[in-house]
This record gives structure tokens, sequence and C-alpha cells, in this order.
């Protein structure tokens, strides 16, 4: 099963988040907890984490690119 990774909202003010790093790349595993990516919003920089345990299958935003929050940005095919 797959599970989206969105733009998350970090800030009340946040409408949206520019992708600074890809941390993990497509085939790499991942864990619930581990960082996938550094985010920047107009008041901050901080990290995105795994919600799950599983496989980065696939990256639909790419660095520098600008996304509305709750957007999907990347696939985790999950560990069953």
């Amino acid at each position: 099963m797959k599970k989206e990774v969105i733009m998350p909202k970090i800030g009340l003010d946040m409408d949206e988040g520019t992708i600074l790093t890809w941390y993990k790349k497509v085939g790499d595993p991942v864990k619930k907890g581990e960082v996938l990516l550094e985010i920047e919003t107009d008041k901050a920089t901080t990290d995105v984490e795994s919600a799950v345990d599983g496989t980065l299958v696939e990256i639909v935003e790419e660095e520098d690119e600008t996304v509305d929050i709750g957007e999907t940005i990347a696939w985790i095919e999950v560990d069953e």
C-alpha cells in the first residue's frame, strides 16, 4: 500500500513551502521518524520526517519547487 507524503503546515500563516533538499532518493528505505527532506517557509527552515516505515517510491516535487500545503510531494510504499 502506498502512503502519500504531503507538504506540512508548519506555522499558522503558512500557505506554501519550498523544498530545499531531499535527503532520500527513490528506492531508499525509510523508517518512521526518519528525515526525508528539508523545507523552507517564509519564516523558518525545517525537516520533514516519514510517518511510516517503507520505501520511497516516487518524488513528485523536486528541490527548489514551491508547493502549497497539503499537496502531495512524494509516495512511500508501506512495509506490511
